[in-house]
């Protein structure tokens, strides 16, 4: 009874629910136009920031970068559009990798704090599992709803964590974005 008083009582609630729910998921949606700006950035920058995202994630796992096992990789890809638009002004995305050294009894531990810490950074967690007895065992997938990077921690051995982050599209400084 108290609910339906407070509904009369209150009728803007309602509307103000529905405002918010359109809201929470319209942002899931993108009404981005193809040709909206992208953002700027060199490859040398945006390896500098991926880097820095990847050490800071061995850092909460509490892995360790050594010279054998780390085996940094930078991969850089055109972008490609939603309806496989392709464009000459030199956009591109980037995979940054790296693995870290870590106890496999201490993996699930690692995975849970670097998904703390991306939910505080507020990033949608995509998947999470933790598991001794399953490969992949001890994962975390998660993207930024507004910038758009996308991190990705899992095992992939014994005692190696691998660390991902991605890029959204790109565009380098100082040229036109194409138009289609």
């Amino acid at each position: 009874m108290a609910r339906t008083a407070t509904a009369h009582a209150y009728p803007w609630r309602r509307s103000v629910t529905a405002l918010a729910l359109t809201l929470l998921l319209g942002g899931c949606m993108s009404d981005e136009g193809v040709n909206d700006p992208l953002p700027r950035m060199s490859r040398e920058k945006a390896e500098e920031w991926a880097r820095h995202w990847a050490d800071s994630l061995v850092g909460t796992a509490h892995a360790r970068l050594g010279p054998k096992s780390a085996r940094p990789e930078a991969s850089f890809t055109n972008c490609t559009g939603e309806n496989g638009e392709t464009a000459d002004d030199g956009r591109f995305t980037l995979r940054y990798s790296v693995r870290g050294t870590l106890p496999r009894a201490r993996h699930a531990a690692a995975v849970t704090d670097i998904k703390n810490t991306l939910k505080d950074k507020g990033f949608d967690i995509q998947s999470f599992e933790v598991d001794l007895d399953t490969e992949p065992a001890n994962v975390v997938d998660a993207k930024h709803p507004k910038d758009q990077q996308f991190i990705s921690v899992g095992s992939v051995g014994k005692d190696l964590l691998v660390f991902i982050v991605s890029t959204p599209c790109l565009l380098p400084p100082g040229v036109d974005q194409q138009q289609f």
